[in-house]
Protein backbone atom coordinates (compact mmCIF):
# COMPACT_ATOMS: atom_id res chain seq x y z
CA UNK A 1 0.00 0.00 0.00
CA UNK A 2 3.01 2.15 0.79
CA UNK A 3 4.67 1.53 -2.53
CA UNK A 4 0.81 2.53 -4.38
CA UNK A 5 0.29 5.52 -2.44
CA UNK A 6 3.89 7.52 -2.53
CA UNK A 7 3.80 6.40 -6.65
CA UNK A 8 0.63 8.22 -6.95
CA UNK A 9 2.06 11.21 -4.82
CA UNK A 10 5.20 11.31 -6.85
CA UNK A 11 3.47 11.26 -10.28
CA UNK A 12 0.64 13.14 -9.43
CA UNK A 13 2.88 15.94 -8.09
CA UNK A 14 4.85 16.08 -11.47
CA UNK A 15 2.16 15.93 -14.01
CA UNK A 16 0.21 18.46 -11.85
CA UNK A 17 3.50 20.68 -11.95
CA UNK A 18 3.88 20.10 -15.90
CA UNK A 19 0.38 20.52 -17.13
CA UNK A 20 0.47 23.83 -14.51
CA UNK A 21 2.70 24.94 -16.48
CA UNK A 22 1.00 24.56 -19.88
CA UNK A 23 -2.01 25.79 -18.05
CA UNK A 24 -0.70 29.16 -16.42
CA UNK A 25 0.69 30.07 -19.67
CA UNK A 26 -2.68 29.70 -21.79
CA UNK A 27 -4.26 31.27 -19.58
CA UNK A 28 -1.61 34.14 -19.32
CA UNK A 29 -1.84 34.71 -22.98
CA UNK A 30 -5.62 34.51 -23.12
CA UNK A 31 -6.12 30.55 -24.81
CA UNK A 32 -9.17 29.51 -24.30
CA UNK A 33 -8.59 26.35 -21.91
CA UNK A 34 -11.12 23.33 -22.17
CA UNK A 35 -10.24 20.66 -19.87
CA UNK A 36 -7.10 20.59 -17.64
CA UNK A 37 -6.87 16.49 -16.41
CA UNK A 38 -4.76 14.87 -14.19
CA UNK A 39 -4.96 11.16 -15.17
CA UNK A 40 -5.97 9.50 -18.19
CA UNK A 41 -9.48 8.36 -18.63
CA UNK A 42 -11.81 7.62 -18.02
CA UNK A 43 -12.85 10.41 -15.77
CA UNK A 44 -13.52 9.73 -12.26
CA UNK A 45 -14.58 13.37 -10.85
CA UNK A 46 -14.99 16.61 -12.49
CA UNK A 47 -15.98 19.92 -12.33
CA UNK A 48 -16.34 23.26 -14.53
CA UNK A 49 -15.48 26.71 -13.64
CA UNK A 50 -16.01 29.46 -16.30
CA UNK A 51 -14.99 27.83 -19.94
CA UNK A 52 -12.69 24.87 -18.23
CA UNK A 53 -13.46 21.56 -16.79
CA UNK A 54 -11.12 19.98 -14.00
CA UNK A 55 -11.05 16.77 -13.73
CA UNK A 56 -9.40 13.52 -12.54
CA UNK A 57 -8.70 10.52 -14.43
CA UNK A 58 -8.71 6.87 -13.30
CA UNK A 59 -5.41 5.90 -14.38
CA UNK A 60 -2.55 8.06 -12.76
CA UNK A 61 0.26 7.84 -15.59
CA UNK A 62 0.04 11.22 -17.04
CA UNK A 63 -2.28 13.75 -17.43
CA UNK A 64 -2.98 16.76 -20.41
CA UNK A 65 -4.51 20.30 -20.80
CA UNK A 66 -6.87 20.55 -23.94
CA UNK A 67 -6.89 24.08 -25.49
CA UNK A 68 -9.49 25.23 -28.20
CA UNK A 69 -8.28 24.96 -31.91
CA UNK A 70 -4.64 23.30 -30.76
CA UNK A 71 -5.64 20.84 -33.54
CA UNK A 72 -5.74 21.71 -37.51
CA UNK A 73 -9.45 20.04 -37.93
CA UNK A 74 -10.54 22.02 -35.14
CA UNK A 75 -9.21 25.58 -35.63
CA UNK A 76 -11.72 28.33 -37.09
CA UNK A 77 -9.63 30.96 -36.47
CA UNK A 78 -10.70 32.56 -33.47
CA UNK A 79 -8.15 34.37 -31.63
CA UNK A 80 -9.00 32.57 -28.23
CA UNK A 81 -7.52 29.23 -30.07
CA UNK A 82 -3.73 27.81 -29.55
CA UNK A 83 -3.01 27.86 -33.41
CA UNK A 84 -4.28 31.38 -34.06
CA UNK A 85 -1.45 32.79 -31.71
CA UNK A 86 2.07 33.55 -33.07
CA UNK A 87 4.73 30.50 -32.86
CA UNK A 88 6.61 32.89 -30.40
CA UNK A 89 3.19 33.09 -27.88
CA UNK A 90 3.09 28.37 -28.41
CA UNK A 91 6.13 28.24 -27.67
CA UNK A 92 6.02 30.25 -24.50
CA UNK A 93 2.59 27.55 -23.50
CA UNK A 94 4.42 24.12 -24.46
CA UNK A 95 8.05 25.25 -22.71
CA UNK A 96 6.22 25.60 -19.81
CA UNK A 97 5.24 22.75 -18.99
CA UNK A 98 8.80 21.24 -18.80
CA UNK A 99 10.02 24.31 -17.30
CA UNK A 100 7.87 23.63 -13.99
CA UNK A 101 9.83 20.07 -13.42
CA UNK A 102 13.07 21.78 -14.29
CA UNK A 103 11.80 24.69 -11.40
CA UNK A 104 10.50 21.96 -9.67
CA UNK A 105 13.79 19.81 -9.48
CA UNK A 106 15.21 23.30 -8.12
CA UNK A 107 13.20 23.78 -5.53
CA UNK A 108 12.94 20.31 -3.91
CA UNK A 109 16.85 19.40 -4.37
CA UNK A 110 16.84 23.28 -2.33
CA UNK A 111 14.61 21.98 -0.03
CA UNK A 112 16.62 18.34 0.68
CA UNK A 113 20.08 20.12 0.96
CA UNK A 114 18.63 22.77 2.88
CA UNK A 115 17.90 20.08 6.15
CA UNK A 116 21.70 18.76 5.82
CA UNK A 117 23.16 15.83 5.57
CA UNK A 118 26.24 13.40 6.36
CA UNK A 119 28.42 12.96 2.93
CA UNK A 120 31.17 10.35 2.38
CA UNK A 121 34.40 12.59 3.42
CA UNK A 122 36.05 11.46 0.30
CA UNK A 123 32.95 12.05 -2.35
CA UNK A 124 33.86 16.24 -3.20
CA UNK A 125 38.22 14.88 -2.74
CA UNK A 126 40.50 14.49 -5.84
CA UNK A 127 40.41 10.99 -7.12
CA UNK A 128 43.45 9.56 -6.11
CA UNK A 129 43.13 5.82 -5.62
CA UNK A 130 43.22 4.12 -2.23
CA UNK A 131 43.12 0.86 -3.24
CA UNK A 132 42.28 -1.93 -6.23
CA UNK A 133 39.12 -4.25 -5.35
CA UNK A 134 40.49 -7.88 -6.61
CA UNK A 135 39.14 -9.15 -9.73
CA UNK A 136 37.76 -5.68 -11.16
CA UNK A 137 38.60 -4.25 -14.26
CA UNK A 138 41.16 -1.88 -12.85
CA UNK A 139 42.95 -5.12 -11.06
CA UNK A 140 44.09 -6.27 -15.42
CA UNK A 141 45.65 -2.71 -16.12
CA UNK A 142 47.95 -0.46 -15.04
CA UNK A 143 46.26 1.55 -12.23
CA UNK A 144 47.97 1.61 -8.34
CA UNK A 145 47.16 3.09 -5.63
CA UNK A 146 48.23 6.76 -5.65
CA UNK A 147 47.29 7.45 -8.62
CA UNK A 148 45.15 10.55 -9.47
CA UNK A 149 42.07 10.14 -11.86
CA UNK A 150 41.26 12.89 -13.86
CA UNK A 151 38.99 12.21 -16.23
CA UNK A 152 37.12 8.88 -17.48
CA UNK A 153 34.93 8.23 -20.35
CA UNK A 154 36.24 11.46 -21.93
CA UNK A 155 34.86 13.38 -18.99
CA UNK A 156 36.94 15.47 -16.61
CA UNK A 157 36.66 14.30 -13.12
CA UNK A 158 37.88 16.87 -10.18
CA UNK A 159 36.18 14.87 -7.30
CA UNK A 160 34.77 11.17 -6.87
CA UNK A 161 31.08 11.81 -7.59
CA UNK A 162 31.93 13.45 -10.56
CA UNK A 163 34.05 9.85 -11.43
CA UNK A 164 31.19 7.66 -10.35
CA UNK A 165 28.78 9.94 -12.26
CA UNK A 166 31.24 9.42 -15.64
CA UNK A 167 31.57 5.53 -15.37
CA UNK A 168 27.45 4.65 -13.63
CA UNK A 169 26.09 4.59 -17.48
CA UNK A 170 29.20 2.15 -19.20
CA UNK A 171 28.49 -0.88 -17.76
CA UNK A 172 30.17 -2.88 -20.58
CA UNK A 173 31.49 -0.34 -22.88
CA UNK A 174 35.47 0.06 -22.98
CA UNK A 175 36.46 3.62 -21.93
CA UNK A 176 39.38 5.71 -21.38
CA UNK A 177 40.58 6.25 -18.21
CA UNK A 178 43.73 8.95 -17.62
CA UNK A 179 45.55 9.59 -14.68
CA UNK A 180 48.80 11.33 -13.13
CA UNK A 181 51.29 9.43 -11.59
CA UNK A 182 54.47 11.50 -10.28
CA UNK A 183 53.43 14.06 -12.55
CA UNK A 184 53.31 11.76 -15.76
CA UNK A 185 50.27 11.45 -17.47
CA UNK A 186 49.27 8.23 -19.11
CA UNK A 187 45.87 6.91 -20.21
CA UNK A 188 44.47 3.18 -19.59
CA UNK A 189 41.39 1.63 -21.38
CA UNK A 190 38.77 -0.70 -19.60
CA UNK A 191 36.03 -1.94 -19.57
CA UNK A 192 33.27 -1.18 -16.40
CA UNK A 193 30.94 -4.23 -14.99
CA UNK A 194 27.75 -4.14 -13.07
CA UNK A 195 28.82 -3.06 -9.76
CA UNK A 196 26.87 -5.57 -6.30
CA UNK A 197 26.30 -2.47 -5.03
CA UNK A 198 23.89 -1.46 -7.78
CA UNK A 199 20.98 -4.06 -7.09
CA UNK A 200 18.80 -4.01 -9.61
CA UNK A 201 19.91 -1.31 -11.76
CA UNK A 202 23.00 -1.71 -13.57
CA UNK A 203 25.90 0.61 -12.58
CA UNK A 204 28.93 0.46 -14.31
CA UNK A 205 32.01 0.15 -11.92
CA UNK A 206 35.87 -0.53 -12.65
CA UNK A 207 36.92 -1.45 -9.09
CA UNK A 208 39.07 1.89 -7.86
CA UNK A 209 38.21 2.78 -4.63
CA UNK A 210 39.49 5.72 -2.28
CA UNK A 211 42.02 5.59 0.60
CA UNK A 212 39.01 5.47 3.20
CA UNK A 213 38.40 2.92 5.74
CA UNK A 214 35.24 1.80 8.01
CA UNK A 215 35.53 2.87 11.87
CA UNK A 216 34.18 1.23 14.94
CA UNK A 217 31.53 3.80 16.91
CA UNK A 218 30.41 0.76 19.40
CA UNK A 219 32.10 -2.38 20.65
CA UNK A 220 28.98 -4.58 22.63
CA UNK A 221 30.60 -6.29 25.75
CA UNK A 222 31.14 -9.63 26.11
CA UNK A 223 30.70 -10.36 22.25
CA UNK A 224 34.12 -11.51 20.14
CA UNK A 225 35.57 -8.12 19.57
CA UNK A 226 35.07 -6.87 23.25
CA UNK A 227 36.87 -9.82 24.50
CA UNK A 228 39.34 -9.36 22.10
CA UNK A 229 40.06 -6.16 22.35
CA UNK A 230 38.77 -3.82 19.93
CA UNK A 231 37.76 -0.53 21.06
CA UNK A 232 35.25 2.14 19.92
CA UNK A 233 36.77 4.52 17.77
CA UNK A 234 39.32 2.27 15.78
CA UNK A 235 39.56 2.31 11.91
CA UNK A 236 39.89 -1.05 10.20
CA UNK A 237 42.26 -0.66 7.05
CA UNK A 238 42.74 -4.60 6.50
CA UNK A 239 41.09 -7.92 6.89
CA UNK A 240 43.53 -10.95 6.89
CA UNK A 241 45.99 -8.46 4.84
CA UNK A 242 43.05 -7.52 2.53
CA UNK A 243 42.94 -4.02 2.30
CA UNK A 244 38.83 -2.16 3.75
CA UNK A 245 37.67 0.72 2.10
CA UNK A 246 33.61 0.16 2.95
CA UNK A 247 31.86 -0.67 5.85
CA UNK A 248 30.28 -2.88 3.66
CA UNK A 249 33.25 -4.44 2.44
CA UNK A 250 33.96 -5.41 6.16
CA UNK A 251 30.37 -6.83 6.79
CA UNK A 252 31.54 -9.25 4.44
CA UNK A 253 34.80 -10.13 5.21
CA UNK A 254 33.51 -10.71 9.11
CA UNK A 255 30.58 -12.63 7.68
CA UNK A 256 32.18 -15.00 5.40
CA UNK A 257 34.74 -16.25 8.39
CA UNK A 258 32.27 -18.01 11.04
CA UNK A 259 34.20 -19.85 13.82
CA UNK A 260 37.54 -18.78 11.64
CA UNK A 261 40.44 -16.68 13.86
CA UNK A 262 40.77 -13.09 11.28
CA UNK A 263 43.39 -10.34 11.69
CA UNK A 264 42.34 -6.77 11.91
CA UNK A 265 44.87 -4.34 10.95
CA UNK A 266 43.77 -1.11 12.96
CA UNK A 267 44.67 2.07 13.25
CA UNK A 268 44.18 3.57 16.72
CA UNK A 269 44.70 6.87 18.00
CA UNK A 270 47.11 7.21 14.88
CA UNK A 271 49.28 4.33 15.53
CA UNK A 272 48.51 0.61 13.47
CA UNK A 273 47.84 -2.42 15.82
CA UNK A 274 47.01 -5.80 14.94
CA UNK A 275 44.17 -7.95 16.34
CA UNK A 276 43.08 -11.41 16.29
CA UNK A 277 39.65 -12.49 16.66
CA UNK A 278 37.46 -15.22 15.79
CA UNK A 279 33.89 -14.25 14.55
CA UNK A 280 31.08 -16.07 16.42
CA UNK A 281 29.07 -18.44 14.20
CA UNK A 282 25.44 -17.42 13.65
CA UNK A 283 23.90 -19.19 11.38
CA UNK A 284 25.96 -18.97 8.25
CA UNK A 285 27.84 -15.85 8.88
CA UNK A 286 30.35 -14.66 11.31
CA UNK A 287 29.54 -12.14 13.75
CA UNK A 288 32.01 -9.76 16.10
CA UNK A 289 29.84 -7.87 18.22
CA UNK A 290 30.69 -4.52 16.70
CA UNK A 291 28.92 -1.03 14.85
CA UNK A 292 30.76 -0.29 11.35
CA UNK A 293 30.24 3.17 10.37
CA UNK A 294 32.02 4.83 7.14
CA UNK A 295 33.48 8.25 7.97
CA UNK A 296 31.79 10.88 6.84
CA UNK A 297 31.14 15.05 7.22
CA UNK A 298 28.28 16.79 8.13
CA UNK A 299 26.97 19.56 5.82
CA UNK A 300 24.50 21.98 6.68
CA UNK A 301 24.51 25.15 4.08
CA UNK A 302 21.81 28.58 4.77
CA UNK A 303 19.13 28.72 2.17
CA UNK A 304 21.28 31.13 -0.17
CA UNK A 305 23.98 28.27 -0.40
CA UNK A 306 21.60 25.27 -0.46
CA UNK A 307 20.19 27.19 -3.31
CA UNK A 308 23.31 27.50 -5.26
CA UNK A 309 24.60 23.85 -4.43
CA UNK A 310 20.94 22.89 -6.46
CA UNK A 311 21.86 24.91 -9.26
CA UNK A 312 25.49 23.47 -9.82
CA UNK A 313 24.00 19.30 -8.92
CA UNK A 314 20.68 19.92 -11.41
CA UNK A 315 23.28 21.23 -13.78
CA UNK A 316 25.87 18.29 -13.58
CA UNK A 317 22.85 15.87 -13.45
CA UNK A 318 21.30 17.83 -16.82
CA UNK A 319 24.95 17.37 -18.26
CA UNK A 320 24.57 13.22 -17.53
CA UNK A 321 21.12 12.82 -18.46
CA UNK A 322 21.90 14.21 -21.68
CA UNK A 323 25.31 12.51 -21.99
CA UNK A 324 22.91 9.40 -21.34
CA UNK A 325 20.59 10.02 -24.19
CA UNK A 326 23.33 10.60 -26.62
CA UNK A 327 25.29 6.94 -25.53
CA UNK A 328 21.55 5.73 -25.69
CA UNK A 329 21.86 6.64 -29.86
CA UNK A 330 25.47 6.36 -29.80
CA UNK A 331 25.05 2.58 -28.12
CA UNK A 332 27.77 3.67 -25.87
CA UNK A 333 24.77 3.45 -22.98
CA UNK A 334 23.54 0.12 -22.11
CA UNK A 335 19.28 0.48 -22.56
CA UNK A 336 19.06 -1.97 -18.99
CA UNK A 337 19.79 1.05 -17.07
CA UNK A 338 16.59 2.62 -18.15
CA UNK A 339 13.46 2.35 -15.22
CA UNK A 340 9.72 2.51 -16.19
CA UNK A 341 6.52 3.39 -14.17
CA UNK A 342 6.94 -0.44 -12.39
CA UNK A 343 10.56 0.43 -10.93
CA UNK A 344 9.90 4.13 -10.56
CA UNK A 345 7.02 2.75 -7.96
CA UNK A 346 9.01 0.51 -6.40
CA UNK A 347 11.73 3.38 -5.54
CA UNK A 348 8.96 5.82 -4.57
CA UNK A 349 7.79 2.68 -1.77
CA UNK A 350 11.11 2.71 -0.72
CA UNK A 351 12.39 6.25 -0.20
CA UNK A 352 9.25 6.45 1.64
CA UNK A 353 9.74 4.53 4.14
CA UNK A 354 13.00 6.72 4.56
CA UNK A 355 10.98 9.52 5.31
CA UNK A 356 9.99 12.43 3.28
CA UNK A 357 13.48 13.81 2.56
CA UNK A 358 14.22 10.86 0.63
CA UNK A 359 11.35 10.83 -1.26
CA UNK A 360 11.86 14.76 -1.97
CA UNK A 361 15.28 13.71 -3.32
CA UNK A 362 13.64 10.72 -5.56
CA UNK A 363 10.68 13.45 -6.81
CA UNK A 364 13.73 16.10 -7.44
CA UNK A 365 15.72 13.29 -9.57
CA UNK A 366 12.21 12.43 -11.58
CA UNK A 367 11.12 16.02 -12.38
CA UNK A 368 14.39 16.90 -13.59
CA UNK A 369 14.38 13.92 -16.17
CA UNK A 370 10.69 14.47 -17.05
CA UNK A 371 11.27 18.42 -17.27
CA UNK A 372 14.69 17.44 -19.79
CA UNK A 373 13.25 14.60 -21.90
CA UNK A 374 10.14 16.31 -22.16
CA UNK A 375 12.66 18.72 -24.50
CA UNK A 376 13.83 16.50 -26.67
CA UNK A 377 13.22 16.92 -30.68
CA UNK A 378 10.59 13.98 -30.78
CA UNK A 379 7.32 14.61 -32.27
CA UNK A 380 4.32 13.63 -30.05
CA UNK A 381 6.66 15.70 -26.87
CA UNK A 382 6.95 19.26 -26.09
CA UNK A 383 9.92 19.47 -27.62
CA UNK A 384 8.99 17.56 -31.21
CA UNK A 385 6.28 20.36 -31.68
CA UNK A 386 8.77 23.24 -30.81
CA UNK A 387 10.78 21.55 -33.45
CA UNK A 388 7.91 21.50 -35.80
CA UNK A 389 7.54 24.89 -35.18
CA UNK A 390 10.94 25.62 -35.95
CA UNK A 391 11.02 23.56 -38.98
CA UNK A 392 7.96 25.65 -39.86
CA UNK A 393 9.76 29.31 -39.69
CA UNK A 394 12.89 28.42 -41.54
CA UNK A 395 10.67 26.76 -44.41
CA UNK A 396 8.34 30.59 -44.06
CA UNK A 397 5.17 28.29 -44.52
CA UNK A 398 3.02 25.85 -41.88
CA UNK A 399 2.95 22.15 -42.91
CA UNK A 400 0.08 20.01 -43.83
CA UNK A 401 -1.96 18.56 -41.53
CA UNK A 402 -0.63 15.43 -42.78
CA UNK A 403 2.51 16.07 -42.57
CA UNK A 404 2.48 16.94 -39.04
CA UNK A 405 0.22 13.72 -38.42
CA UNK A 406 3.42 11.16 -40.23
CA UNK A 407 5.53 13.44 -37.64
CA UNK A 408 3.69 12.80 -34.84
CA UNK A 409 3.20 9.13 -35.45
CA UNK A 410 7.20 8.68 -36.06
CA UNK A 411 7.46 10.22 -32.87
CA UNK A 412 4.67 8.22 -31.29
CA UNK A 413 6.71 4.34 -32.57
CA UNK A 414 9.37 5.73 -30.79
CA UNK A 415 7.61 6.64 -27.55
CA UNK A 416 6.17 3.08 -27.87
CA UNK A 417 9.32 1.43 -28.47
CA UNK A 418 10.94 3.21 -25.24
CA UNK A 419 7.97 2.27 -23.51
CA UNK A 420 8.35 -1.10 -24.03
CA UNK A 421 12.07 -1.34 -23.42
CA UNK A 422 11.42 0.80 -19.65
CA UNK A 423 8.59 -1.23 -18.92
CA UNK A 424 10.37 -4.66 -20.11
CA UNK A 425 13.55 -3.75 -17.76
CA UNK A 426 11.40 -2.82 -14.89
CA UNK A 427 9.99 -6.59 -14.93
CA UNK A 428 13.44 -8.04 -14.96
CA UNK A 429 14.06 -6.34 -12.39
CA UNK A 430 11.25 -8.19 -10.29
CA UNK A 431 13.06 -11.51 -9.51
CA UNK A 432 9.88 -14.34 -9.23
CA UNK A 433 9.46 -12.26 -13.15
CA UNK A 434 12.67 -12.64 -14.25
CA UNK A 435 12.36 -16.34 -13.53
CA UNK A 436 10.20 -16.87 -16.15
CA UNK A 437 12.46 -15.14 -19.12
CA UNK A 438 14.45 -18.57 -20.18
CA UNK A 439 15.97 -16.74 -22.28
CA UNK A 440 17.57 -14.40 -19.24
Amino acid sequence: MTTILSFAFVLGVLVFVHELGHFMAAKRLGIKVLKFQLGFNPTVASFKRGDTEYSIGALPLGGFVKMAGENVDEASGNPEEFLSRTKWERFQVLFMGPAMNLGLAFVLTTVVLYQGAQIPVYEDQPVVVGAIAEGSPASTVDIRPGDRIVSAADRSVLTWEEFYLAVAPKVNREIDVRLVRHGVESTVRLTPTASEEGGRFEIGDVGVLPDVHPYVPSVNPGEPADRAGVKAGDVIVAVNGKPITFRTHLRKAIASHPGQEITLSIVRAGSPISIQVTPERRGAIGWLGIGISDETKAIKPGLVEAARLSLDKNVQYTGLIFGTVWGLITRETSPKQLMGPVAIAQLSGEQAQLGWIALLSLMASISLNLGLLNLLPIPILDGGHILIMALEGVARRDFSAQVKEKMLFAGFVVIMMLMVTVIYNDLTRISWIERLMPWR
